[in-house]
């Protein structure tokens, strides 16, 4: 697998102010909630959304999980990688063309090897980097620059506490993603003009974010040293990020306590969808569309959050 011989400019960013945490929808009528769930699921989970308001994640139903594309009109399909048993579509971009990652066993962990795909046109291709026996893709932009994570050695661990790095991959070509002194890596998505988000860790220190544009990181933490999870998150064509964060640590995504959150011009919100108990924010397209998924205390149910710009 090819490494980068660039990604060496580090920049601290501490510039975030905190806005008013915002329900939603809010009082002034300012943002709208759609919740759904694929139906006969036993959970639904978004993780990402396109420029056309198209959903794609995975939903649980008899004890499986099966990926699914939701289009605006609230149309489902069922995605499955053939032969697997377990399948989750983690990314959609403007053409339509869905990564997500397969397993051959029902239930997989962190002890289970897991492959990539790109669905174009009704086509499978399996991502599988050298070396890697644990890829998750987790974004893809227009032009098919795919990112997501990636673990060489059993055992690979939640995100978080995991052996991943990030990586970026477009017609089988693989590069590395790894901020300076980082002990894991994630990228979560990839912007139109190829700017990647993620969160990463360094030996001994806390979850933090980074965007890399070009050759060059940010490297950033939430308003308060808030805890964030490493699991997904999202990034628009105007640089807003969207991701998870928790009233204490470990932070996963579904947390009990987790919240949502939007990062905008500097600017800091959190997204709690009104009656769950917790919240999750996994992506946000170039209308400001956030999809994500929430409990009530019961079921996993995916939403789309429209905020006006």
């Amino acid at each position: 697998m090819k490494r980068p011989k660039f990604y060496l400019i580090v920049i601290i960013a501490c510039l975030l102010t905190v806005a008013a945490v915002v329900a939603s929808p809010d009082q002034n009528g300012q943002a709208t909630v759609i919740s759904f769930n694929v139906p006969g699921s036993t959970g639904t989970f978004p993780l990402d959304i396109n420029a056309s308001g198209d959903t794609v994640g995975g939903y649980t139903s008899a004890g499986l999980n099966h990926g699914f594309l939701r289009t605006a009109d609230g149309t489902f399909t069922t995605i499955d990688y053939p032969g697997a048993l377990y399948t989750m579509a983690s990314g959609v971009n403007s053409e339509g063309a869905i990564v997500g990652f397969y397993a051959l066993v029902a239930v997989p962990g962190p002890l289970t090897v897991r492959h990539g795909f790109l669905l174009r046109d009704g086509v499978f291709t399996s991502i599988d980097p050298a070396g890697s026996v644990f890829t998750n893709p987790l974004g893809i932009n227009p032009e098919g620059d795919v990112v997501g994570r990636l673990c060489t050695a059993l055992p690979c661990g939640r995100p978080g506490v995991g052996n991943y790095h990030g990586f970026r991959w477009r017609d089988g070509e693989t590069v590395i993603i790894d901020p300076p002194d980082a002990r894991e890596t994630n990228a979560w998505k990839i912007s139109p003009d190829g700017d990647v988000v993620g969160g990463f860790r360094e030996t001994g220190g806390p979850n933090r974010l980074f965007l890399l544009q070009g050759d060059q990181f940010t490297l950033f933490d939430l308003p308060g040293a808030l805890s964030i999870t490493q699991d997904n998150g999202g990034i628009n064509a105007r640089g807003d990020i969207v991701g998870t964060y928790c009233e204490a640590a470990p932070c996963n995504l579904g947390a009990v306590g987790s919240h949502g959150f939007l990062l905008r011009r500097g600017e800091f919100t959190t997204i709690d969808v009104p009656g769950s108990v917790r919240t999750s924010a996994t992506a946000i397209n170039a209308s400001g569309e956030i999809t994500g998924f929430y409990n009530d205390g019961s079921v996993g149910h995916g939403y789309v959050l429209t905020r006006r710009y």
